[in-house]
């Protein structure tokens, strides 16, 4: 893969996805049917364009981790519980990709299975209009509860934000303890995905130039951290339930029009 304008459009799509509950992952899996990018490819190049989501999220909570980073250095006991909790979080999708990697792997070449994925995205998302708001921490227990949306979210066409975000709404969690709860969890899984690819030797960039896809993680870490700010204002308002109606027609145009 060395089209430009390929990864390009994926990198922006990437961008925008991955933050704003609408599911980069079946994004991706229906764009890559479109522009027929190799199979073998695929996974290696959401690898790159993940790393530049998550370097998205460095920038925008930079100064929440510099202050947990702080607080763990100096022995600080509240630190130490919230990157216990990031922790907890990560264990659900962490077992669940370990006890089914090959089932879930295989989803990502079934492109109308996605579709119906992105169709009970967005049926979550609709529902979240009728939970009421609350102004909670993020304790243990609602912790693992996000832990388990994002073990869900590993299906490509479920949307990681919008399962943590809904655990988050049903748990009565403050909106911006929810976001930044959220997106935090997400660097460890993506942080051991690139370690994963690493040890498995390497990340190819067969069929493509390194600097294309340095250019496509570019691209996605600065769309995606515009698309960040844009989630957390639709988490204070009333419209964040808007994205399920958009998750049901994509999800229906795809199961019409792929094979």
């Amino acid at each position: 893969m060395n089209d430009f304008l390929d990864v390009t459009i994926l990198a922006a799509l990437q961008g925008v996805a991955e933050f704003l509950p609408i599911s980069s992952s079946g994004h991706l899996v229906i764009l890559q049917h479109i522009l027929d990018v190799p199979e073998n490819l695929r996974l290696r190049l959401e690898v790159f364009l993940h790393v530049g989501t998550l370097a998205s999220v460095f920038v925008f909570y930079a100064r929440r981790i510099g202050l947990t980073l702080g607080g763990m250095a100096r022995g600080g006991r509240e630190a130490w519980m919230f990157a216990g909790k990031i922790l907890l979080s990560s264990l659900p999708a962490v077992v669940v990709y370990f006890l089914f990697r090959t089932e879930i792997e295989a989803l990502v070449a079934n492109a109308r299975m996605v579709g119906a994925l992105l169709m009970f995205t967005g049926a979550v998302l609709v529902g979240t209009r009728y939970l009421p708001r609350g102004a909670r921490d993020v304790n243990w227990v609602r912790a693992l509860l996000m832990g388990v949306g994002q073990a869900i979210a590993l299906l490509p066409g479920v949307s990681r934000s919008g399962m943590t975000l809904a655990s988050a709404r049903g748990g009565r969690v403050d909106a911006d303890a929810a976001a930044e709860f959220s997106f935090l969890m997400s660097a460890p899984l993506i942080m051991g995905g690139l370690l994963l690819e690493l040890l498995k030797g390497g990340i190819s960039t067969e069929g493509s130039s390194l600097g294309v896809l340095l250019w496509g993680t570019a691209l996605s870490a600065v769309v995606g951290y515009f698309s960040l700010a844009l989630l957390v204002k639709a988490l204070k308002g009333k419209w964040f339930w808007l994205f399920g109606p958009y998750c049901i027609g994509a999800g229906l145009l795809t199961l019409c029009f792929c094979k």
